[in-house]
């Protein structure tokens, strides 16, 4: 019998149904859902006109390649640019955030005609090639993932950019908030810097707005909150609320020609529907307002809580790091509360719930946390 590359620690969870913010496992037992699955239920799991809009599409056809005409295509363009702020800028449709990225440095390479590529320390951009050589974790980066062209610089760090963005370098690549960093939050001050120094030299602005962006910090992408304007924006995860789709938002200064991008699956009959049903939810039912609004009770709520060294984060994209490794809290949670969360790193706790989340479900995450910390503090104590 062929086995499955064991790559990922799983626990003996089989959720089989969900709905809203919660999930079932096999056993008929409820899970309040504070991650989403990194980040990518962002209407809420098995919303009534998602799954219609979808079983509708299935209906009439899946998928054809990018050889025809696709107009759900240009509606998602029409509705994206719409919703966040960029109707003067191009979609390119791939099929995750990695891609994404890839498309985007590529994209970049192409306009400069440079190969140097600027990244940050904590930084994650994705697994593939040129994404994971951008990526500051040595361990995933294979010997085939040249990394020559990459320069890391530190994240929030102003005095070192103008050495380390020249006239050769090809792309800054930055997120506007790092989600496997640890919710590390770009100050409007080094965004800024990243901007005008990227002027001064001609390098691309990639902003990667895969974990940050759709809505999850209040703003439509996290950049926005520091008034930059990026020359691409890279997005994934919450675009299409659990279907796989990705794209690049592409400045009008870039040019396209026939093959200078491609893709086989990227932009599908279902992969937009998905996307523009996202769009509409998102704006009829005011999420990303819910997510500014629930991101805000949730973290006065952890404040009057305490307990933690430090709370970072912008609307439903929060991480709570405390001074102890944060294994045994997570597993409390999930196993002792029913609760769905995330980690960054050892210390930190990353929520990343559905931008539906209502006060109830942050009332029940609340007292759950309430109980643990003060369960681990009265444990440290003795």
């Amino acid at each position: 019998m062929s086995q499955l590359f064991n790559v990922y620690p799983l626990y003996d969870i089989e959720p089989v149904r969900a709905q809203g913010s919660y999930l079932w496992d096999a056993n008929g037992t409820r899970y309040l859902d504070l991650y989403g699955g990194h980040a990518v239920i962002s209407v809420g799991h098995t919303h009534p006109r998602y799954v219609q809009a979808l079983t509708d599409q299935l209906h009439k056809i899946s998928f054809y390649s990018n050889s025809v005409h696709i107009p759900q295509q240009q509606e998602l363009a029409d509705k994206l640019g719409e919703l966040s702020g960029h109707t003067d800028y191009s979609l390119f449709l791939c099929n995750s955030g990695a891609e994404a990225n890839e498309n985007a440095l590529k994209l970049a390479s192409f306009h400069t005609g440079r190969k140097g590529v600027v990244a940050f320390t904590k930084s994650f951009h994705g697994r593939t090639a040129g994404a994971v050589a951008a990526t500051d974790n040595p361990a995933i980066v294979a010997p085939v993932n040249s990394t020559e062209h990459v320069t890391f610089l530190p994240f929030n760090g102003i005095d070192g950019l103008e050495a380390g963005i020249t006239t050769s370098t090809c792309a800054v690549i930055v997120e506007g908030i790092q989600g496997v960093g640890g919710i590390q939050v770009a100050t409007d001050a080094f965004l800024q810097a990243l901007r005008n120094r990227c002027d001064e030299t001609g390098a691309v602005l990639i902003l990667d707005g895969v974990q940050c962006g759709y809505g999850r910090t209040g703003q439509f992408f996290s950049h926005q909150f520091s008034g930059i304007r990026a020359d691409i924006i890279s997005m994934a995860k919450g675009m299409g609320n659990g279907f796989p789709i990705g794209g690049i938002l592409i400045a009008p200064e870039f040019k396209a020609s026939y093959g200078l991008l491609g893709t086989t699956f990227g932009g599908n009959h279902l992969a937009c529907t998905a996307a523009i049903a996202v769009l509409d939810i998102m704006r009829e039912e005011g999420l990303i307002e819910n997510a500014d609004r629930l991101g805000t009770y949730l973290m006065d709520g952890i404040r009057q809580i305490g307990g933690y060294k430090d709370l970072r984060g912008r609307g439903l994209m929060i991480g709570i790091e405390y001074d102890f490794p944060v294994e045994n809290l997570r597993h409390n949670l999930l196993f002792g509360h029913k609760q769905f969360t995330g980690v960054a790193g050892k210390h930190t706790i990353r929520l990343l719930p559905s931008l539906a989340l209502g006060t109830d479900e942050a009332d029940q995450f609340l007292e759950a946390l309430s109980q643990e910390v003060h369960r681990e503090d009265a444990t440290v104590s003795r």
